[in-house]
């Protein structure tokens, strides 16, 4: 059970109507987004629980995931190296699947959920996830890493490639806090 209180779009105030539609818009078949209580899934409910906070954040994953500078395979990757990172059950089942369909190699996929450094045949994936392993473990990124970064992604791309670290460790955090389940009973991949 989650620790928010489900939210539906009729019990909506206008503000909170204002975010749901929103993210709606911007997160591609509606069907897929709302559960079986009504309420938005994943970390959408409670940005709509707190819709001046949650109306930019959710704008900021919108832009994070449809407008980087960062091709979307690496940007996956980077995003399932945090949700691995903070452990999050939802936020590893929504994009595990979507960093295979990016192309991400599932041994990689199984590495990170086994909490194993991954081995890498691209040169680009591993300067990704060394970044991103080193941002979330240690809040830092040594020089020689940051380098490699930057003469991959460009100045733009490793600014827009730590605001998706950044959003994706607050969106781990977000569901871990408010313990929120899988969809249909799935089995989580880490004990809560």
């Amino acid at each position: 059970m989650t620790r928010a209180t489900p939210i539906t779009y009729d019990e909506t105030t206008p503000e909170q109507r204002e975010v749901w539609d929103n993210i709606v818009a911007t997160r591609g078949d509606p069907s897929r987004l709302v559960g079986e209580d009504g309420s938005l899934v994943g970390p959408f409910n409670s940005m709509v629980a707190s819709p001046d906070l949650g109306g930019r954040i959710g704008e900021l994953g919108s832009a994070v995931r449809f407008r980087s500078a960062v091709d979307n395979r690496l940007l996956e990757l980077a995003i399932i190296t945090v949700g691995a990172h903070w452990r999050s059950n939802f936020e590893w089942h929504a994009h595990s699947r979507m960093a295979a369909d990016a192309g991400i190699d599932p041994t990689i996929i199984d590495a990170l959920a086994e909490g194993r450094a991954p081995t890498f045949d691209n040169d680009d994936e591993a300067t990704v996830h060394r970044f991103a392993a080193a941002l979330v473990g240690t809040g830092r990124v040594p020089q020689d890493a940051f380098d490699a970064a930057k003469d991959l992604l460009g100045e733009r791309g490793v600014i827009d490639l730590i605001t998706t670290i950044g959003y994706y460790s607050l969106i781990s955090l977000t569901l871990n806090a408010l313990e929120i389940p899988l969809p249909g009973g799935l089995t989580p991949t880490w004990p809560a």
